[in-house]
């Protein structure tokens, strides 16, 4: 499998004061590394591109930033919604959602829960989009408590889900 041209750094959202800072929703483990002025960030849109990081800054346990070109509260509103991109880093214990998709899905005990279809991007952290053999879609807690295993080359993760997590779950426990 071929991995992604580029992945999400952060979101761009709302302006922050007058002078073309914004908040950014970031979706990196690594900021110290990614977010360093004089940084060149292609986008999506790419229209909106190429985007050049001139400060960052942490306040109140928000991120802001201020780009080249964009020095009023005028100019970093009109940035809201942008999605920053970047090469990928190799990280360990990182996956791209192209790698994700397509796995199956198995309880620690190795009973196949469902297929992988995708991974959301939530405010508080990313989903697993779990189809289960039933049908059913479910959203999985992309977190190592919940999924202690991805093996991609072996085409699966492990799932330890909490009771009523899993539709599979709930039938069983109606009967």
């Amino acid at each position: 499998m071929t991995e992604p041209a580029q992945v999400r750094v952060a979101t761009l959202g709302a302006a922050h004061g007058l002078k073309g800072d914004v908040r950014l929703r970031l979706h990196t483990d690594n900021p110290a590394a990614r977010l360093v002025p004089g940084a060149r960030f292609t986008t999506d849109p790419w229209e909106a591109g190429p985007l050049e990081l001139v400060a960052v800054v942490e306040h109140s346990g928000s991120t802001y930033a201020r780009f080249a070109g964009h020095t009023d509260r005028t100019a970093a509103e009109a940035l809201r919604g942008i999605v920053l991109l970047a090469d990928p880093e190799d990280e360990e214990d990182a996956w791209y959602p192209e790698q994700l998709a397509g796995l199956e899905a198995r309880r620690p005990d190795g009973t196949v829960i469902g297929t992988v279809t995708g991974v959301q991007h939530l405010p508080a952290h990313d989903v697993l989009l779990l189809r289960e053999p039933d049908g059913a879609r479910t959203l999985i807690p992309f977190v190592t408590a919940i999924v202690p295993t991805v093996d991609v080359p072996g085409g699966f993760v492990v799932v330890d889900p909490p009771a009523g997590l899993l539709a599979a779950d709930a039938d069983a426990a109606e009967e």
